[in-house]
């Protein structure tokens, strides 16, 4: 008889007692999911993952004494398996982006479905990243002004050790595309889609799909947005 996988173990940092509440509910309502701690602003969030053995971090951005961009660059050096998705009231949050920029996974709005919330915990705890397309865009379009957007593609760290279907994959990942859909446009089965964005991974030292994204605008395999 198979075992069932352990429960996702979640953090929940926010500085309103009322949201902190509202999502655990949510949140303990799903049988794979636990909520381990709670944090009412980014250095008690980080000590948290020091502390505990936390699968995801739910980071809202805008917190007293150490915010959620510098709680989530501390959590992503810290090297531990953690995976920070972001929390914010807005959907153009420049605070929000510069988080992802720091490490986190993925973006979430705060008045956002108990459903999408679950879902996209799962998705980041998987090693994917919870961003939609139209976030991926705009998230490049903010940093425009950091990125190279010329950079020549040969010669980039770790891009010649990339097959030619992994650089196709990771031309689709950056262009926001789901395995599914990757798989189709391929022809591929979703397992082997997997295992090429595995090893595209690890071949180019990111921690996830978001760092792919960055990775690829910043090394010129796709144009800017708006650019000819």
């Amino acid at each position: 008889m198979s075992t069932a996988p352990p429960p996702i173990r979640v953090a929940i940092a926010d500085d309103q007692s009322l949201v902190r509440t509202g999502l655990r509910m949510v949140l303990e309502a799903e049988p794979d999911l636990v909520v381990v701690g709670e944090a009412a602003d980014g250095r008690s969030a980080i000590a948290l993952v020091d502390s505990l053995e936390v699968d995801v971090m739910l980071m809202d951005v805008r917190m007293p004494d150490v915010d959620g961009i510098a709680a989530t660059e501390a959590i992503a050096r810290g090297g531990t398996a953690t995976r920070v998705l972001v929390l914010t009231t807005f959907d153009l949050d420049e605070y929000a982006f510069a988080a992802i920029r720091a490490g986190a996974s993925g973006f979430l709005l705060k008045d956002s479905r108990p459903a999408e919330l679950v879902g996209a915990i799962r998705t980041v705890h998987a090693g994917e990243a919870a961003l939609a397309p139209r976030v991926t865009r705009r998230m490049i379009e903010l940093f425009a002004g950091e990125l190279p957007g010329t950079a020549a593609p040969s010669g980039a760290p770790g891009l010649d050790s990339l097959t030619p279907r992994e650089r196709e994959i990771l031309i689709a990942i950056a262009e926001g595309r789901s395995n599914p859909e990757i798989a189709e446009q391929f022809f591929l089965s979703e397992s082997t889609v997997k295992t090429h964005v595995g090893r595209v991974l690890q071949k180019l030292d990111a921690r996830d799909r978001v760092q792919l994204v960055i990775y690829a605008y910043e090394h010129g395999l796709l144009s800017m947005p708006g650019s000819p």
